[in-house]
């Protein structure tokens, strides 16, 4: 079996989860660039509960996610995602055929319900091999990208085309999709990824949550999403009332968000090459509090909103894409499931704070105000950002063993950490499992594999 490249079920794996990841993170964003418009034709609208209608499936999400991981642990990793894709159809369903915005926010506050994210990764872990794990995890990243671009394009189109509840019939049929390939497309598990990688584990949560250098991304991905949401509580009508009709917004989020990634390839170039990943990291917050402060103060002409867009969108997708990657290298061996299992919840708060927030501030002080709260929120951030330690090059391995007592477990991790190459270690015994941080360019894989199967 190769162990340069992914295997048939590997591949199979990596692109059946990662399209049924993308379908339902499609389903959840087509409403962003279209419910502030639509949400007005709804019995009860107010702003405030526009805001809740757009942020209620992240407080669900962030309530259900780690409990979902933990369940597919005892359950199975497909019965549990099934479940889940089940109660977020139910969730379309109820929005599609309420009148009112009280049954969009239940029905939106249902799909959060089905809190898959941790499952899709566990099950994604337990059908590939560690060496080739990270090639399956960036492929199921890369669809979360792509979903959030289509998303912006698609939501205008089909609610142009279908009306708001024609947007969340389109989304259940998604949903059903997702259920198909479930069922048919993704493999069934040949492999146990050690739980510590993928699952999280509650008695490590209490301890991570208090890690400064990991509380500064977790409150990062909150503060990131949190804007991304208030804004689209107004953004959309922002666009209309500088000329641009909703079934032409697509026509400014397609350039808007291609040329965002090209832009961002600079900083990554820069941060990779250079070696200034933090100096970058903070750029790119710093590019987003701008895009906020400007979007407050400037007029909302058509090309002013199109430039402020750019700028908020190349740092977006620069952090969005980025903190993942400085989350892995942070976390300490053999609790990466329990630091990712944070930072999804973080993340989810942070889109239903945005439409709280962004409802209560429109409701108050005027659409406006929601960009000015939104960037004192970014400079805080940005702030904090200046603290991170600087990175070191590594990449976390775990590995099966034949160690099954604690004394020899303890002799071993001594002899490990003095390894070259190795920069920490973590033998759990009693799961016969030994998860690693390494430098690849310096570490022996071979001859750790050797020590740990002697």
């Amino acid at each position: 079996m190769s162990t340069t490249g992914l295997n048939t079920i590997e591949k199979k794996a990596a692109f059946s989860l990662a399209s049924v990841f993308g379908l339902r993170m499609l389903g959840l964003f087509m409403i962003l660039p279209v419910f502030a418009i639509y949400g007005q034709e709804l019995e009860g609208y107010s702003p405030i509960w526009l805001g809740l209608a757009i942020g209620a499936y992240g407080l669900t999400q962030a309530l259900l996610q780690i409990p979902m991981g933990i369940l597919s642990d005892k359950f199975g990793r497909k019965p549990v995602i099934l479940a889940g894709l089940v109660v977020f159809l139910l969730g379309s369903i109820v929005a599609a055929m309420s009148e009112t915005i009280y049954g969009v926010v239940f029905g939106r506050a249902l799909q959060g319900m089905g809190a898959i994210a941790s499952a899709i990764l566990a099950l994604a872990a337990d059908l590939s091999r560690e060496e080739q794990r990270p090639k399956v995890m960036a492929t199921i990243g890369m669809f979360i990208g792509l979903s959030f671009t289509l998303a912006m394009v698609l939501g205008p189109i089909v609610a142009q085309a279908f009306g708001l509840s024609g947007l969340f019939w389109v989304i259940a049929i998604l949903t059903v999709l997702a259920m198909l390939l479930i069922q048919f497309m993704v493999p069934y598990s040949v492999n146990k990824a050690p739980r510590g990688d993928n699952v999280a584990l509650p008695a490590q949560l209490n301890k991570l949550i208090r890690n400064p250098q990991l509380s500064r991304l977790n409150w990062g991905v909150f503060i990131l999403h949190m804007a991304l949401t208030a804004c689209f509580v107004t953004l959309p009508t922002q666009f209309v009332a500088s000329g641009l009709t909703l079934d032409h917004h697509w026509q400014l989020y397609l350039p808007t968000l291609l040329g965002s990634f090209f832009l961002m390839v600079p900083f990554m170039i820069i941060a990779i090459k250079k070696q200034k990943e933090n100096q970058m990291f903070s750029a790119a917050v710093g590019l987003l509090t701008l895009a906020l402060i400007f979007l407050w103060y400037l007029p909302s002409s058509f090309w002013i909103l199109v430039v402020l867009m750019v700028m908020f969108f190349t740092a977006f997708n620069y952090l969005e894409a980025t903190m993942p990657s400085i989350l892995s290298r942070l976390a300490p061996a053999g609790v990466k499931g329990s630091v990712m299992g944070i930072y999804s919840s973080s993340q989810f708060l942070g889109a239903f704070a945005g439409g709280v927030i962004g409802g209560i501030i429109s409701a108050s002080f005027g659409d406006k105000a929601i960009f000015l709260v939104m960037a004192i929120f970014s400079l805080f951030w940005l702030v904090i950002s200046l603290g991170m330690q600087p990175l070191k090059k590594s990449k976390s391995f775990s590995f099966s063993t034949k160690i099954t007592c604690e004394q020899q477990a303890e002799e071993v991790a001594e002899v490990l950490i003095n390894m070259p190459g190795v920069i920490e270690a973590t033998l759990v015994h009693t799961e016969a499992v030994a998860y690693l941080k390494v430098d690849e360019k310096v570490a022996d894989l071979l001859a750790i594999k050797a020590l740990l199967n002697k």
